[in-house]
């Protein structure tokens, strides 16, 4: 399978200013995020995919390839424009949120892996949640999946609702999507839903439209870097 590995990277953030060029260990953080994509396996082309031309620079000067997108409303939209606008024919088309820096390639691998089943379509991640506070917070999105491994719903809300004690592990999402590159077209045209606008989780569009999702255990945690906390955190984790 021929994979495109897509960062979209927008400048403009709420919390945290100029995210993508934030500097990690010296580099910015969306190009430690190529860099890292740099290690998955097989036929791949990574790009990142952006709306403003500074990101452009620092990827250039880090031989990292960046084509310029328009104004999107979300990174699938941004993801759906940038593989019909590249020569590489991709078979699987990867989501990677910019703001991941220690993601893992091995990570994505397993992910990949998903669609050598002919039925998976969309395929994103999850990991077990082990602390109290990360399953009441409303910032971690929770999911539960069937026994086939699909997405039965996800929610900001406590789910699976622990109303007696039970072995059930509850698992976070994390928002990394892989697509088949036809279905990453469709999706992107999808009009919003009830469900999608009451939770803010846009995959849920996806589900309230007839659309499986297949949800991998990933053989590793994530950080995500969202806040000038987190950026201090991810920079004292590369000095270690």
């Amino acid at each position: 399978m021929k994979v495109l590995l897509i960062i979209p990277a927008r400048f403009a953030s709420t919390r945290l200013p100029g995210k993508p060029l934030a500097l990690i260990g010296g580099l910015p953080m969306v190009v430690r995020v190529a860099r890292q994509l740099q290690d998955v396996s097989g036929d791949k082309e990574v790009v990142i995919a952006t709306d403003d031309e500074r990101i452009v620079e620092a990827a250039a000067k880090h031989q990292i390839q960046a084509v310029m997108t328009g104004d999107h409303v979300s990174g699938t939209d941004r993801c759906a424009a940038t593989a019909s606008m590249l020569p590489f024919s991709a078979d699987i088309v990867v989501n990677v949120q910019g703001d991941e820096p220690f993601i893992q390639a091995s990570t994505i691998d397993r992910l990949i892996q998903a669609f050598d089943d002919p039925s998976v379509n969309i395929a994103t991640l999850c990991f077990p949640i082990d602390q109290e506070e990360d399953f009441r917070s409303e910032h971690v999105v929770k999911v539960v999946r069937d026994r086939s491994g699909n997405a039965l719903y996800f929610s900001r809300a406590m789910i699976p609702f622990p109303r007696q004690a039970s072995e059930q592990k509850a698992y976070k999402h994390i928002g990394i999507y892989a697509f088949r590159n036809e279905v990453l077209q469709q999706v992107a045209s999808l009009p919003p839903t009830a469900l999608e606008r009451t939770e803010s989780l846009e995959q849920l569009r996806w589900l309230e439209h007839g659309y499986l999702i297949r949800v991998v255990e990933s053989d590793a945690d994530t950080m995500g870097i969202d806040t000038p906390e987190d950026l201090a955190a991810a920079n004292l984790k590369i000095s270690e």
